[in-house]
């Protein structure tokens, strides 16, 4: 059993920086791609950032491509997300995700919330314009 907690969230003005890190508990983190979501109130969890566990392949969602940088540390168990040039539409609670593949899969799985087994509590981040 792996369990995700988040932290880093908070209010900050558009424009500014915020770094999310999620620190994960069990042995199978470093065997497993990590991903991290975003839901804002009335809408849809959706996708932001992607990392398999080496490292070798990254995945953003296009409205944060450039802005955003995920990363991680297997030997911390550490998944970071900085977040920069943020927007009011980036207003939205912020979900670490695990246990996904990572063999030699495409965008579209890393995108979707049903390729992990493993979920945080989320933490919130709002934007003011």
């Amino acid at each position: 059993q792996v369990q995700l907690v988040e932290s880093g969230g908070g209010l900050v003005q558009a424009g500014d920086s915020l770094r999310l890190s999620c620190a994960a508990s069990g042995r199978t983190f470093s065997s497993n791609a990590m991903g991290w979501f975003r839901q804002a109130p009335g809408k849809e969890r959706e996708f932001v950032a992607a990392i398999t566990r080496s490292g070798d392949s990254i995945y953003y969602a296009d409205i944060v491509k450039g802005r955003f940088n995920i990363s991680r540390d297997n030997a911390k168990s550490t998944v970071l997300l900085q977040m920069n040039s943020l927007e009011p539409e980036d207003t939205a609670v912020y979900y670490c995700a695990g246990g996904a593949s990572s063999l030699g899969r495409l965008h579209s799985y890393y995108s979707s919330h049903t390729s992990y087994n493993y979920w945080g509590q989320g933490t919130q981040v709002t934007v003011s314009s």
